[in-house]
């Protein structure tokens, strides 16, 4: 969202670091799905239809029922946001994010709002999605019980990485104990 003061930003082999405003959006409306933290869905839509709205401005999105199933909520299609509990919202918002297909997925705290076992569908969900379609996903989070899930892992601690790890064999989130 926002423009780089210094060095490059290359995603996909694409160099955003020159590209106009019109160009980024474009880029981000095609490319990125976004899971913010605080959700972000549009109060009078039904969940069916606030995931249709990110397939709508992608180019070659994703089913958007089948992937509101994919994160449980097929029930719950019919639904406003304000009918929906926070962790609905949230499955709501990364069924959003995947239904576009983007070549890059942004997660901020996926699973904050989530059970256990919900957290850890949805991590899988998201993980499948990076090694199937061979895409990228980035994950923002605390809970560092999930780094051996991850290919390659970078631990931020006050704005330092601490910690650069390649991951070669990501351990399957089913199997991950938190």
């Amino acid at each position: 969202m926002d423009t780089a003061t210094s060095g490059s930003v290359i995603v996909a082999g694409h160099n955003l670091t020159n590209d106009s405003k019109r160009q980024l959006t474009t880029f981000r409306r095609h490319e990125i799905g976004f899971v913010f933290q605080f959700y972000n869905l549009v109060p009078n839509l039904t969940a069916l239809e606030n995931v249709q709205l990110a397939s709508e401005i992608a180019p070659d999105a994703l089913d958007s029922l089948d992937t509101l199933d994919q994160v449980g909520l097929k029930g719950r299609a019919n639904n406003f946001p304000a009918q929906l509990s926070g962790g609905e919202q949230q499955r709501v918002a990364i069924a959003r994010a995947i239904a576009k297909n983007p070549t890059l997925l942004l997660c901020d705290e996926p699973t904050g709002a989530l059970d256990y076992r919900t957290g850890k569908h949805i991590l899988k969900l998201i993980q499948d999605f990076a090694h199937s379609t061979g895409k990228n996903a980035i994950i923002v989070t605390h809970n560092s019980l999930i780094k051996p899930m991850g290919d390659h892992v970078l631990e931020v601690v006050d704005g330092q990485i601490k910690e650069d790890v390649h991951n070669e064999t990501p351990v399957p989130v089913e199997t991950l104990e938190w």
